[in-house]
């Protein structure tokens, strides 16, 4: 009557209610959208193949006599995984006692054991508790009251209580859809949040600072805001991946199908990917502008101007969104794994598109190594900067370098060999990626690139004046900035070419922008 019936979309919730059945419910091929939560205790076989509008079941507990389930979602299989029978409980707590002879059963023939003397005086002294039950009559303790006489004559104890029957589920969880919630690990939990609100808490003030400054907007305060846009956009990716992680805890079968189909994966995935790729673009671009202003410092007619900044990161806008834009329309997809990162790999066209994406990044980094080598190798010269300056600078470019390798390099290693159908890392495990590398440059690039610098801390203060506080501080880097600029002026007015100390004093304001 139920079964494909395409315009069953409702089962009333009281339709069971009181029923003595039914033993087996197939509902494959309907719209149904929800099941009854009262009269689903008779059910032994639920089959709901192809019932895609199916996507949260009833509470568990109300499928206490279920043995099999075939459904649609892999994901309610989970649900599953640890329930028992009624059945099943009810001979566990009767044979609660029966522990240790079940562990001496596995090293005894059967007819040993049958011979047992104490199993006999166990089962005597079991039924003792229970004076006024015959042979006739019902006791806890009594097969009549669990099996049919039908099945009594199949019974078997070492078959029947040492190896109970276990619930079937089918289509069984795979390995991108493992049976754990969103983040898996417990400890995950706790450094997400610290880690997206450091994230956004970091990039929002760098934004927030660089945008109300009354200073010109130069081509590194330009690049400074699109990178912390871009690590700002990661932080809500993992904000929402944190939300959705608390909120579906314990629960996350009955949530997976619509969180993973639905509009909140794909934003989350649109979000880190274009944060990923808009971020690596941004750090490339400052790191060949940084070597660029050092290596022509001199020559101001090849001056890098904000005219040729804005088409440049216009070109990486249109680069990154164009990327995370293809998973919205059938190359790889959001929906395979529940942290929303393009896995799919099923298509070649899928497969080109991840190694597209990993072989950038990889290029990206090396031109980033390559220009801070380049920019180590010209402030080394002892002509133009000092023993402590040459030092401060290489600690400062390798621990720019490192965090680069630390985020890109883990993420790069094992998603090139998943590309190529290799995994070397689970889905689980790659979540502790996705928290402790996957975020490091987004939590590091607001303070290597901007919060630790001078003219940064120069703007904050200032901003933070015009609202009373730290006016003392405010007007020191004022006199500090117009002392620098009075005595560039006038160096600049006398000299005819330029000095190795105007050269030094180029190099390392390069480094500190």
């Amino acid at each position: 009557i139920l079964k494909d019936n395409k315009n069953l979309r409702r089962i009333h919730n009281d339709a069971l209610r009181g029923a003595t059945g039914p033993d087996v419910l197939d509902i494959s091929s309907t719209a149904l959208e929800s099941l009854p939560s009262y009269g689903l205790e008779a059910i032994q076989v639920l089959n709901a193949t192809s019932s895609y509008s199916l996507k949260r079941l009833p509470p568990l507990d109300k499928f206490s006599s279920l043995l099999e389930a075939v459904l649609t979602y892999p994901s309610h299989c989970c649900a599953f995984r640890n329930l028992r029978t009624e059945k099943q409980n009810l001979l566990l707590s009767i044979f609660d006692n029966f522990s240790k002879e079940c562990e001496s059963t596995m090293r005894k023939p059967t007819n040993e054991m049958l011979d047992d003397s104490n199993n006999t005086l166990l089962w005597s002294a079991e039924r003792n508790t229970h004076p006024f039950a015959t042979d006739d009559e019902s006791s806890p303790y009594s097969y009549s009251t669990i099996f049919d006489d039908s099945e009594m004559a199949g019974f078997d104890f070492e078959y029947d209580f040492c190896q109970p029957k276990v619930l079937t589920c089918t289509p069984e969880p795979d390995a991108f859809n493992p049976c754990e919630d969103i983040l898996g690990y417990s400890f995950l939990r706790v450094l997400i949040w610290f880690i997206n609100i450091l994230a956004i808490a970091g990039n929002f003030t760098v934004l927030l600072v660089l945008l109300t400054s009354n200073y010109k907007l130069t081509v590194p305060r330009f690049l400074m805001c699109n990178l912390s846009f871009a690590d700002f956009c990661m932080g809500l990716y993992l904000l929402l991946i944190a939300s959705v992680d608390a909120q579906t805890s314990g629960q996350y079968y009955n949530h997976a199908i619509d969180w993973q189909t639905g509009s909140g994966c794909s934003t989350a995935g649109f979000f880190t990917v274009f944060a990923s790729e808009l971020s690596v673009y941004t750090l490339t671009v400052i790191t060949l502008e940084r070597w660029h202003t050092i290596t022509y410092a001199m020559q101001l007619d090849r001056k890098l101007r904000l005219r040729h900044a804005v088409p440049i990161m216009l070109g990486g806008w249109l680069f990154s969104i164009g990327i995370a834009v293809l998973p919205l329309v059938g190359v790889s997809s959001y929906m395979k794994v529940s942290i929303c990162l393009p896995m799919d790999i099923e298509t070649s066209l899928s497969q080109a598109y991840i190694l597209l994406i990993l072989v950038l990044n990889v290029v990206a980094f090396i031109v980033i190594c390559a220009c801070y080598i380049k920019i180590y190798i010209a402030v080394q010269n002892p002509e133009l900067v000092a023993a402590n300056k040459d030092t401060k600078v290489a600690k400062r470019m390798a621990i720019l370098i490192f965090t680069d390798f630390t985020c890109m390099a883990p993420i790069s290693f094992f998603a090139i060999s998943a590309a190529f159908k290799v995994p070397l890392i689970t889905v689980t495990n790659s979540k502790i990626l996705l928290v402790l590398f996957y975020p490091v440059n987004s939590c590091a690039n607001p303070f290597l690139y901007a919060i630790f610098t001078k003219a940064f801390r120069r703007d904050f203060f200032l901003l933070m004046s015009r609202f009373g506080c730290c006016k003392s501080r405010a007007e020191l880097y004022r006199m500090n900035y117009f002392s620098a600029y009075n005595s560039n002026c006038k160096n600049g007015g006398v000299a005819t070419a330029p000095s190795k100390a105007s050269q030094a004093f180029l190099l390392l304001s390069a480094l500190e922008k």
